[in-house]
């Protein structure tokens, strides 16, 4: 082990022998775009966009929500009376929703070095669809604890790869918007109608539907989803030359997954204050966040039916659909991003108060309305300034979100044990409501700390060795705020 000053210098040699390997090379218009006149170019960058969005977003919308299926189907299994057929204590319970975050591990430093991404990602995909099918069949406590392990092991690879990933092809001014589960609590009543249906409890047809349609997905998806910007299917060279100049040109520099090691990138992102910042505003965020995995369970505290109760489940998150897309659309448009988060989550505190102020069903529902839409239009635009502000350069970018998604899931593993005071859950619902206070104070000293920079840059100040590149800072990178 070396000295912290040892570290801090290879650290800095790094940045230097990235900037140096990248300073010289000149930063031209491609041939096939310079022949065309601005208003051909936007045209052209419209087309490609559209024809990008068209392959890629419906994609991962899916990957999205057969990942928070697969993930949350436990809180549905729940009512469907899996704790009394496999015998499960409280204790034992929240230890299966615990186990599957350990398993969350930083596959990024990985993803930011292979060549095939989106066949990384979906070969991924394929595999907890069958521990997700593997988990119906399961008749223990020690069986359901397992599964549940590997099935975050696994599903680790999804959201801080496809965050990489769309990095990889659009520009900071796109990114927010492409971020963008409302009917998983509907999905789950049609696929519970199947209990005792050959013998099998609905609980496990649950596990087994959703984890047999994700492995079929994977495969299709597999086939057709690119790994580059450059293999892009049914783009013409012109519209690929402008996806690559359209990302390159944001970025001030092209990225190179052969410039740095792993170990060499994943120093450059822990030594980055803005990786601290930007993880402590989105940890917070996670943590208020941490209702989902109960969701089902807080809302059936209304006292309705169990179909009623999924039913119940489903306009939080269709409000929700509507005021991330809607938040995210005009954080692009207006390329803002710290009230974008910070308004959202004064929403997350109000609802959280709310929650723990009363059992007045009409009031609770409401705020029950609040809380997704709330702390997940937020989190769309924090997940869009982490890849926006650590830029430097691909690998880097990849560890940095892999570190940041592996300790902000944290949340995950000890949250399930403050679920056990039914139905105030006062416990619970005041560490989210501390937590989203927090996430405001993070966010705002991330807002403080890049303008900051941004002032250094326009003075031509250095700003250390997690300072964006010379050939960055000469394109005339600046972060947004």
């Amino acid at each position: 082990m070396g000295s912290p000053l040892d570290e801090k210098r290879d650290v800095e040699e790094s940045s230097q022998e990235f900037a140096g390997h990248h300073a010289a090379v000149p930063f031209a218009m491609p041939a096939s775009l310079a022949a065309l006149s601005p208003d051909e170019r936007a045209k052209l960058g419209r087309a490609a966009t559209l024809k990008t969005d068209l392959l890629i977003m419906p994609a991962l919308i899916i990957m999205y929500i057969l990942n928070y299926l697969d993930r949350q189907n436990i809180a549905a299994a729940k009512l469907a009376a899996i704790t009394t057929d496999l015998k499960l204590s409280a204790v034992q319970y929240q230890s299966c929703i615990s186990l599957l975050f350990v398993g969350y591990v930083p596959s990024n430093i990985l993803l930011g070095k292979i060549s095939r991404p989106a066949t990384y990602i979906c070969g991924a995909m394929a595999v907890w669809g069958v521990v997700s099918a593997a988990t119906g069949a399961v008749h223990s406590f020690a069986g359901l604890l397992l599964c549940r392990f590997f099935l975050g092991f696994v599903e680790a690879v999804f959201f801080p790869g496809a965050l990489h990933y769309l990095s990889m092809f659009y520009s900071r001014r796109q990114y927010t918007l492409r971020l963008g589960n409302a009917f998983g609590g509907l999905f789950a009543v049609a696929i519970l109608k199947a209990d005792g249906q050959h013998g099998v409890e609905g609980w496990r047809w649950l596990f087994i539907v959703e984890g047999v349609a994700t492995v079929g997905i994977a495969l299709i998806l597999m086939l057709f989803m690119p790994n580059s910007p450059a293999t892009v299917p049914g783009l013409s060279v012109p519209e690929r030359d402008w996806l690559a100049w359209n990302f390159e040109s944001d970025q001030g520099q092209r990225d190179d997954k052969d410039a740095l090691s792993g170990m060499q990138a994943f120093k450059m992102a822990a030594t980055d204050p803005k990786t601290y910042l930007l993880m402590g505003t989105l940890h917070m965020t996670y943590v208020a966040a941490t209702v989902t995995s109960f969701f089902p369970s807080v809302v059936s505290t209304l006292g309705y039916s169990r179909n009623i109760t999924y039913v119940l489940t489903a306009p939080p998150y269709l409000l929700c659909v509507v005021i991330m897309i809607l938040n995210s659309i005009h954080s692009d448009r207006t390329q803002e991003r710290y009230w974008h988060i910070v308004v959202p989550l004064a929403f997350t505190t109000i609802a959280n108060a709310i929650a723990i102020s009363t059992l007045n069903t009409a009031a609770r529902y409401v705020s029950m309305m609040m809380m997704p839409g709330s702390f997940y239009g937020a989190t769309v635009v924090i997940l869009s300034w982490v890849a926006g502000s650590l830029t430097q350069p691909a690998v880097k970018r990849a560890a940095a979100i892999g570190l940041i998604n592996a300790v902000c899931n944290t949340p995950n593993i000890w949250s399930p044990y403050l679920y056990s005071d039914a139905p105030r859950y006062v416990e619970a619902f005041s560490v989210n409501l501390a937590a989203s206070v927090l996430a405001i104070l993070f966010a705002t000293a991330t807002m403080v700390y890049l303008k900051r920079q941004n002032a250094k840059l326009d003075s031509g100040v250095d700003t250390g060795p997690s300072a964006p590149t010379v050939q960055q800072q000469a394109a005339g990178f600046r972060y947004i705020i």
